[in-house]
């Protein structure tokens, strides 16, 4: 027992060495399971494990028996709507990231939403196109297919490229999909606490950045290629200006236009949230406005404006992916799996917690890779959550993925009906979409402040990720984003706070003794705190450190 007297601590116990403690008191024998003890737990067999991993596997068969019909239904059918019509836009805008033809990424945002209906946890995501996965599946497809291989720029020679591009994409996302899976069944959900807050927020800023720059060429209506290296994005800036003489008035002026309708609708959205019954479907607006002043004004003739074209209807054959393309962009699909993996699950894990639910890890790595899989089968590109659609699918009321697969009905009904009428639509319009879904990435730059005050080395993360993901690319960024914060955790490691702690105002609580002057430490007792395990790469600091203390 330890009590104080006076200015003195009386310890009133025998001082015990780790023999004579073990001696005097009797330690239990626990058995530990061995390697084998949990390969064998892991493949047995019963009909109890048999319907708990089928549940698992197929989460539909829990919540589909116990919907809401008459109350949720309703809800479900006005979010899905809303939801389908900002994905088809999405869609179209996205794909320029991609370098495909808008139409392909119809397809992107239709068939991952059939297989999340199924295998999915999480019920207010809207899955379908981010622009951050777009843009380095893009990065993928413009390194193997580049723009300089066009030649003369024919019309013949323009459709084969876009057929080889497609094909680069269909296969970057099919392999993405088969790397998610793997990591599924293997159980690696957890891989996801390796990608702190910091560094996500950091590279989606990053990524932010890059889809602004990419866009330029379509807002100016310029030939620039695409620079897949390091320090890309300053070669992409040099090409744009250097031919800033040659931009098309028309599409500056309705990408503008556009930029500015949408920026501040979007305001008024967030403003008044709570007294719009429903967002204003500015997106579908401008989008209906835009096609319809360029079909009767006659953009394309008058003032050469590039425009969206006729989009193909109905589906294409599934095609088996490319071996030649799978061996060179290995690479390119782990980053996609990891990122957009990472990306959804935090979405997912805000609506899970705000609502109350629980989410499967390895279930949603799952769900994403079968998802890639399928849509890279049908010409789509790799898909995740974009932070907005997902906004518009909850904030309308949608209360499970009943609206996701009504959101996927209304991309159906433009991709075997009405896609036509989107055909005198500026690509102009399309990039200005892209950017204004970016407010919210370009946003995170005040989160640098918060870190600093918060925790210094998170702070330092997001910096050093950020200008990695800008000027050395995606894929490289994320490397050394990942590589640099492991070498954060091992400096906290070697070097740890260790501190001298001392009563504060003779309570029995007690701080650093360096913070507060009211401190009071008994005579001949040092108490030394290190915030870390001590192990090898820590031991010379950590006794440096305690011989000084005392």
């Amino acid at each position: 027992m330890v009590e104080p007297v006076g200015n003195h601590y009386v310890v009133a116990r025998p001082v015990y060495s780790e023999n004579l403690f073990n001696e005097e008191h009797e330690k239990l024998h626990r058995y530990h399971k061995t390697f084998w003890d949990h390969l064998k737990l892991c493949f047995r067999c019963s009909p109890q494990r048999v319907k708990k991993t089928a549940l698992g596997l197929f989460p539909i068969v829990s919540w589909l028996p116990a919907y809401r019909f008459r109350e949720w239904v309703l809800s479900d059918i006005i979010s899905g709507i809303n939801t389908g019509l900002v994905a088809v836009l999405q869609g179209l805008a996205f794909a320029l990231l991609v370098n495909v033809p808008p139409g392909y990424g119809l397809y992107a945002a239709f068939f991952p939403v059939l297989v999340y209906f199924i295998f999915g946890t999480s019920r207010h995501i809207s899955v379908g196109p981010f622009p951050v996965l777009s843009l380095m599946v893009g990065a993928a497809v413009v390194r193997l297919v580049p723009d300089d291989s066009a030649g003369n720029g024919t019309s013949t020679n323009t459709s084969a490229i876009n057929e080889e591009r497609v094909m680069v994409a269909a296969s970057v996302t099919f392999l993405s999909g088969v790397f998610q899976l793997l990591l599924g069944i293997l159980q690696f959900g957890f891989i996801v606490i390796y990608l702190s807050q910091s560094l996500i927020s950091g590279f989606t800023t990053a990524a932010a950045i890059h889809v602004v720059v990419s866009q330029l060429k379509f807002m100016l209506q310029l030939p620039v290629p695409g620079f897949n290296k390091p320090f890309g994005i300053i070669y992409t800036l040099e090409s744009v200006f250097s031919q800033i003489t040659n931009t098309n008035i028309a599409d500056l002026v309705t990408s503008l236009v556009v930029l500015l309708v949408v920026f501040v609708v979007k305001e008024m959205n967030d403003r008044y949230k709570a007294k719009l019954p429903t967002p204003i479907p500015i997106e579908l607006l401008v989008t209906v406005l835009a096609a319809l002043i360029s079909y009767f004004v006659n953009f394309e003739e008058k003032f050469k404006v590039a425009v969206v074209g006729k989009l193909e209807e109905g589906f294409q054959a599934p095609v088996a992916p490319d071996v030649g393309v799978l061996q060179k962009c290995i690479g390119d699909s782990i980053s996609i799996a990891i990122v957009g993996f990472a990306v959804a699950f935090s979405v997912a894990k805000v609506y899970s917690i705000k609502h109350d639910y629980p989410l499967d890890s390895n279930q949603e790595l799952i769900a994403f890779g079968l998802g890639n899989i399928v849509g890279g089968s049908f010409k789509g590109f790799a898909s995740s959550t974009a932070l907005s659609r997902s906004g518009v699918q909850e904030s309308t009321g949608g209360k499970t993925q009943i609206a996701g697969i009504i959101s996927a009905v209304i991309v159906l009904i433009v991709i075997l009906a009405i896609g036509f009428l989107l055909a005198p639509l500026q690509k102009s319009v399309l990039a200005s979409l892209a950017l204004g879904n970016l407010k919210g990435m370009l946003m995170q730059f005040k989160e640098v402040g918060i870190l600093w005050r918060k925790d210094k080395y998170d702070c330092v993360i997001w910096v050093v990720t950020f200008l990695a993901a800008v000027f050395l690319g995606l894929d490289i960024g994320l490397a050394t984003a990942v590589a640099f914060q492991l070498l954060t955790v091992v400096i906290r490691s070697q070097i740890p706070s260790c501190t001298v702690l001392a009563n504060v105002g003779r309570s029995n609580i007690y701080r650093n003794r360096k913070d507060y002057t009211d401190i009071y430490e008994p005579e001949g007792v040092k108490i030394f705190r290190c915030s870390s395990p001590i192990f090898f790469a820590n031991i010379e600091f950590f006794r440096e450190k305690l011989i000084t203390a005392v």
